[in-house]
């Protein structure tokens, strides 16, 4: 929300593709099953599960063996630490890495998802270590962005810098204060 609330046009861009769609099938809400029908919103949780993910590492991994990975010698037995964070924010995968750009889910990495397959996007981790919360987070993400952004015209209350609190889970150091209208 607060990097629709940043990115107004977004917001708006969104709310079109939400209405049009519940107008264009006769339906009064989104249902789980129209998720796949709706690619900007799907693109805007993406975006936001690769800039912002809840956690800025993953699960220590244990290298099982002496090896080499891009050119660093890992020794066997090493804990591994992975910087989900850096890597949702790196000019080397991602053009304009530090904006909110949804439309780069819409064309070149339209395939690209964050369940575990696709690299560049790993917010939940992949293989055996991955979050159980994702199947609750690609569901109830995508539901409640429709509910909020579908439903309510929003406005802040006042606009602070972005600062971030690191932990084992990133938090925004002074909450958000947003006023929502009913549409």
């Amino acid at each position: 929300m607060a990097e629709l609330i940043r990115n107004p046009h977004k917001m708006i861009k969104l709310r079109i593709e939400i209405k049009s769609f519940m107008s264009e099938n006769g339906k009064q809400q989104v249902q789980k099953s129209d998720i796949p029908l709706l690619p900007y919103l799907q693109a805007v949780v993406k975006e936001t599960f690769g800039l912002h993910p809840a956690a800025p590492f993953l699960l220590p991994h244990q290298a099982s063996s002496h090896m080499e990975i891009n050119g660093c010698i890992v020794p066997g037995n090493a804990q591994i630490l992975i910087n989900v964070l850096a890597s949702g924010r790196d000019s080397r995968i991602w053009k304009n890495p530090h904006e909110f750009l949804p439309e780069r889910f819409l064309n070149e990495n339209e395939g690209v998802d964050f369940k575990g397959r696709d690299f560049e996007l790993i917010p939940f981790s992949a293989g055996r270590r991955i979050c159980p919360g994702l199947p609750l987070a690609g569901r109830m993400v995508h539901q409640m962005l429709v509910t909020l952004v579908g439903n309510y015209e929003w406005k802040l209350e006042n606009m602070k810098p972005e600062e971030k609190k690191f932990g084992i889970t990133l938090q925004k150091a002074m909450p958000l204060k947003e006023i929502p209208t009913k549409l």
